[in-house]
């Protein structure tokens, strides 16, 4: 194949052009490669175009066509590059050294190893998901966890919809259509992406009444609010940020002696999903508990299934039971209602929550928040003794650094942790990143004082010499 065409012999650009290999040959020779002979013909055949269509718009921008630099990388490593593109899963695993526990970006809460087994097992056939296994008759999917929630936070009932946002969408949609929901203006919070909450209420059909002032909300001025159009109290947990100073607001005890004489119910939205007491296992978190929010009287609490609680995407709403039913018989519920992959991982994770001091253990996310900091230094220190002989480093060590919980959720609380720092002989800081987070195998890492640390405390045991490969492929060590 003729990927690097001879420039001697082109005089002009339409020349150049006319000795570019064409899609059939280009076609031809790299279907005969083994590391392609599974892709199938077209998907080879629109690669090639793709890249050749590429080449030529790049080489009409060239203002040197005698360059023979313009050339590199030739023909054949792009459509090599294209095509291990093609063959590789859209969604990869990735190793997440930035020492964010609960990363947004890299799908927030990693689930349990039993969760993850009994997920294989359910996704290969078939699972009860609406059917009742007693009677032989269609059954509700909620009802699959609704016991085990109802044990674990006191709740008189409890269902699962899709994600928290979707938890707080359907329960206003159901109780606050065309009515008032009062909220304290220090809570109005925005999430990621740029969801505001405000922006939620809207969509779910009710009417937003702030009260209140950015750092200061009395109870009295829920009192005054209350009309004939109040349709509920609502106290959202800022888990996205931190007012300090001065500031007042009113608790959940509060509202629930106000809310129960006037028949309007009070919703709590705790955000992280906290199921265990946090000061039992050395987590100095400001985080309310469902239990706790359901025994202070909350009518309904509505929390994410996967970032304290440890399981898959899903937003839960527990409470009274009369409650549940009318959010159940909303025709929203089918719109927002989650698969067998979820109700296996959540319901698997739950029954592990029954026993916390096995949660803290068995739950990734719980471990890596409560482990000692003498184990996670222990990892660095293996990180460090496989990679001191890299002849591509101008230095290596261990720091002391600082793990988050969350990034959009608990993001003000730290963690000690100690870090592997990688400074790069001959490349640049940001380079040797990007190839840590683009080539194989992949570990998101972060960039500080011109040099790249990886957090040792969100890598697990088992991922320690897939990281050494990670660095020693990017860093090319001899």
């Amino acid at each position: 194949m003729n990927d690097h065409p001879d420039l001697s012999s082109a005089n002009d650009l339409e020349a150049l052009m006319r000795l570019i290999p064409s899609v059939h040959e280009l076609t031809e020779d790299v279907m005969s490669l083994p590391e392609n002979r599974n892709l199938p013909r077209n998907v080879i055949v629109e690669t090639v175009r793709g890249v050749l269509e590429d080449f030529r718009t790049f080489l009409r921008a060239s203002n040197d066509l005698a360059n023979q630099e313009i050339f590199a990388p030739t023909i054949r490593d792009r459509i090599a590059r294209r095509l291990r593109k093609e063959s590789t899963p859209p969604l990869q695993s990735m190793i997440n050294g930035t020492g964010i526990i609960l990363h947004t970006g890299l799908g927030r809460a990693p689930i349990a190893a039993s969760a993850v087994d009994l997920i294989s097992e359910v996704a290969v056939g078939y699972a009860p998901v609406e059917i009742d296994l007693e009677t032989g008759k269609r059954g509700k999917r909620s009802a699959i966890v609704r016991d085990l929630l109802c044990q674990l936070t006191g709740a008189e009932s409890a269902t699962v919809v899709n994600n928290n946002a979707a938890a707080m969408l359907i329960t206003l949609a159901t109780l606050a259509s065309n009515r008032e929901v009062i909220v304290s203006r220090g809570e109005l919070v925005e999430i990621g992406g740029s969801f505001r909450l405000p922006d939620v209420i809207e969509a779910g059909g009710a009417i937003l009444r702030e009260v209140g002032t950015t750092n200061k909300t009395r109870l009295l001025d829920f009192d005054h609010a209350i009309n004939e159009q109040t349709a509920a109290l609502l106290k959202v947990h800022p888990s996205n940020f931190r007012i300090e100073g001065f500031t007042q607001s009113a608790s959940i005890d509060e509202l629930a002696s106000l809310g129960k004489p006037h028949s309007i119910p009070v919703i709590h939205d705790i955000g992280s999903g906290m199921l265990i007491d946090p000061a039992e296992y050395c987590l100095n978190l400001d985080e309310p508990n469902a239990r706790d929010s359901i025994e202070r009287g909350a009518d309904l609490v509505l929390f994410s299934g996967d970032k304290l609680l440890g399981a898959t995407q899903s937003g839960v709403i527990v409470g009274r039971a009369d409650l549940i039913e009318r959010i159940e018989r909303n025709p929203m519920m089918r719109a927002l209602r989650v698969d067998k992959i979820t109700l296996a991982a959540l319901g698997r994770t739950l029954q592990v929550h029954r026993d916390p001091a096995r949660a803290v253990t068995e739950i990734p996310a719980l471990r890596m928040a409560t482990e000692s900091l003498t184990i996670v230094r222990g990892r660095a220190e293996i990180l460090l003794a496989a990679l001191v002989d890299c002849a591509s480093l101008a230095s290596i060590s261990i720091e002391e650094s600082t793990a988050y919980l969350g990034g959009g959720s608990v993001p003000g609380h730290g963690v000690a942790s100690c870090a592997v720092v990688i400074r790069p002989a001959n490349l640049p800081v940001d380079e040797l990143n990007t190839r840590l987070r683009t080539n194989g195998p992949e570990v998101m890492a972060r960039v500080a004082e011109d040099a790249v640390w990886i957090d040792m405390r969100t890598v697990f045991d088992d991922q320690i010499g897939t990281v050494e490969s990670a660095l020693r492929n990017a860093l090319k060590c001899e």
